[in-house]
């Protein structure tokens, strides 16, 4: 699915140098996170364990590695991939994602279509799709869902999402106070229509993002009213969802148990007796308890114990996740292209792949990673020390003098990327940044606030199509974290989102990626992977490129759940 090649060729002293710092930065960094975001909101207050549960023989449990304590299990809320770990088991969207790279599949809809002008989508909704208090899902459920999403007074932080409906975005922003000129209707329980503002065949995947999850009506009137934000509604023993599994407990820092839901459409694919969502502070931590036999699914694994590993208990999962760094557009010197070419242009993005990250990243010389709902980009970035610095010069810093010190920020993760960046900037251009880390929602706050010169951060599709990213950086979107603008760019995107024929449709895409990585806003840095381990008792276990995690057809083979791991481990060394 990756295939790259490098564009530029570096000297061998050059090559010999960034390999040297990589190790030198290796020795000093023990380990390095790969997996999920470290974006660590501030927990809302959460009840101690509650409502109908009871101990789940472990042979019935699958135990399950999360990385962050859930900010909020409410799906017009939540932002992270660790809180949408949950809530997928616990909610069903109109579509699911695919686990393979696909349409997406059929959830509460069983069949869909759209119009000839591809403007107006009906959705069939299944006859047994029922919540888990036993009532039956509507069309009118998700529509009451999806009103919440867009009232003003939730501010919901991926609203953004619903606004390719008619008039979501008027509605959203004040301009409109009647929900029913917004493009949904339901003329039957079991029929969604769905009205768009202009055509988009990216619907049926934007309907299975998170966003789209819907919230049970009269269990939201119960705890507070459809615009509370407190999180009461989402305690176990007050979720009311209609997705395979049950909230039974939440015992903050530790763990969420899920059981499985009788009213569940199709409750007999369902394989195990319990979820649970165990959290780990570290990589070390989770692997450590794996070895010992406590978790049976992890979310990463520290690069220096890949080598004790194989298939199929190590696991490598390609993502459609970018990391790379937004450059302040509207602060000097970064407002001058040239300056961002150079930065650009300096970076061995192979060697920090190779030498530094060692987790089976790829090297992002565009800025959308392959295959994404169907588009691959065209390679465009290279690596041409010595072009960054004749660019750097005609900005009026011959070798980095009088060039301004920098900040480069990130989140609370392991510093040696960064530093493997700062090194380079330094050996290349002579120029030095200051490296700052904070915790999640300062940096993101920063971020958004346009307050930062240059931030480190992951661009993770919410659903499986280019406009996901591509819209991002459209002038003033809430994700330009660049506070980037370019005409021609926008008028490419919008273009590209209204057409349905796909060789077009990305051929507009490629043109206007080509306009973003000529200006460089953003510098994509690489393509993100993630290594976990999987027991062998786990059978049926499968991720995707979007962080989703799949949890029905997956069973449990009762056996001790250190036995495998310890015959594989003792193989491993007997073989080496």
């Amino acid at each position: 699915m990756f295939r790259w090649r490098r564009e530029a060729a570096r000297g061998p002293a050059t090559a010999r140098g960034i390999i040297k710092v990589a190790r030198d930065l290796r020795a000093r960094v023990s380990s390095v996170v790969i997996a999920a975001l470290a974006f660590s909101f501030g927990a809302l207050l959460f009840l101690p364990a509650c409502g109908k549960k009871g101990p789940q023989p472990e042979d019935a449990l699958l135990r399950l590695s999360q990385r962050n304590e859930p900010a909020t299990l409410d799906p017009h809320l939540a932002t992270l991939p660790d809180e949408f770990f949950i809530l997928r088991a616990l909610s069903e969207g109109l579509t699911t994602p695919n686990f393979i790279e696909g349409p997406p599949l059929p959830g509460v809809a069983e069949t869909w279509s759209a119009s000839p002008d591809g403007r107006r989508h009906t959705f069939k909704l299944r006859r047994d799709a029922a919540w888990s208090n036993g009532e039956p899902v509507t069309a009118r459920d998700f529509i009451f869902s999806f009103q919440r999403a867009l009232t003003p007074a939730i501010a919901a932080p991926k609203a953004q999402l619903f606004f390719i409906v008619k008039n979501a975005a008027r509605f959203y922003r004040g301009e409109l106070n009647d929900f029913a000129q917004v493009g949904f209707s339901a003329p039957d329980d079991h029929t969604l229509i769905v009205e768009l503002e202009e055509p988009a065949a990216s619907l049926p995947a934007l309907a299975a993002s998170g966003a789209w999850l819907p919230v049970h009506r009269a269990t939201l009137e119960k705890f507070g009213g459809a615009t509370t934000r407190d999180g009461t509604w989402t305690r176990p023993g007050n979720f009311v969802g209609n997705g395979p599994f049950v909230l039974t407990e939440w015992r903050p820092n530790q763990h969420l148990t899920a059981i499985p839901n009788p009213h569940y459409h199709t409750a007999s694919r369902i394989g195990v007796g319990a979820l649970r969502f165990q959290i780990y502070d570290s990589g070390d931590t989770e692997e450590r308890a794996f070895r010992g036999g406590q978790v049976d699914v992890t979310l990463s694994v520290p690069s220096s114990k890949l080598e004790n590993y194989a298939h199929p208990m190590l696991r490598r999962q390609p993502l459609h996740e970018t990391r790379f760094l937004a450059l302040n557009a509207t602060r000097p010197p970064l407002n001058d292209q040239r300056v961002r070419q150079a930065l650009s242009l300096a970076l061995d993005r192979t060697a920090l792949v190779t030498s530094v990250l060692r987790g089976g990243q790829q090297p992002a010389l565009n800025f959308v990673p392959p295959g994404l709902g169907g588009y691959t980009g065209e390679p465009r970035l290279r690596e041409d020390a010595a072009e960054a610095r004749r660019l750097l010069a005609a900005a009026g810093f011959p070798e980095g003098k009088g060039f301004p010190r920098l900040e480069l920020s990130a989140w609370a993760i392991n510093p040696i990327t960064l530093e493997a960046i700062q090194q380079m900037w330094r050996r290349e251009l002579g120029i030095e940044t200051s490296i700052v880390q904070r915790e999640g929602k300062v940096h993101m706050a920063a971020v958004l606030s346009g307050d930062f010169a240059i931030a480190f951060l992951p661009a993770i599709p919410d659903f499986d199509d280019a406009s996901a990213l591509f819209n991002d950086w459209l002038t003033g979107a809430t994700g330009n974290f660049s506070r980037w603008s370019n005409a021609q760019f926008d008028q490419l995107v919008r273009e590209a989102g209204r057409t349905t024929d796909t060789p077009r449709r990305n051929e507009l895409y490629r043109a206007a990626e080509e306009i973003l990585l000529a200006e460089l806003p953003v510098v994509p840095l690489y393509f993100n992977s993630q290594d976990y381990l999987v027991a062998p008792r786990v059978r049926g276990w499968r991720q995707d490129a979007l962080w989703n995690r799949f949890y029905l057809d997956v069973t449990l083979q009762n056996e001790d759940p250190t036995a495998g791991r310890s015959r594989q481990l003792r193989a491993q060394r007997a073989s080496r």
